[in-house]
């Protein structure tokens, strides 16, 4: 999602994800799977200082906390799941689908 003067970041955040389907076209011939995650509101700091409504935003009724990323990254890797590439994962408790950014 973009919001005003973030164009660098937006546009690092698409070139990760168009990187990492060009990767998993070039890479497939030797059987190697290419994949990305993009994060969502991981907090990292002091969970119990967040407010209701910060997690409120969120379809899963919370922030995340970096095993949510650890456990996305345990499923891209695992070695049984070779079907899955050239994707992105967004992985934010279904935030940017529900586009409601509180202040």
């Amino acid at each position: 999602m973009s919001e005003p003067d973030s164009e660098a970041y937006a546009a690092s955040k698409g070139g990760i994800i168009a990187l990492t389907h060009a990767l998993a076209a070039s890479l497939s011939k030797d059987s190697i799977v290419v994949n990305s995650i993009s994060p969502g509101w991981i907090e990292t700091g002091h969970y119990d200082r967040l407010r209701s409504i910060d997690h409120e935003q969120h379809f899963s009724n919370r922030v995340g906390h970096p095993l949510d990323i650890v456990k996305a990254c345990f499923y891209l890797t695992d070695p049984d799941n070779r079907f899955v590439t050239g994707t992105n994962v967004t992985v934010d408790g279904g935030m940017t689908k529900k586009m409601i950014y509180e202040e």
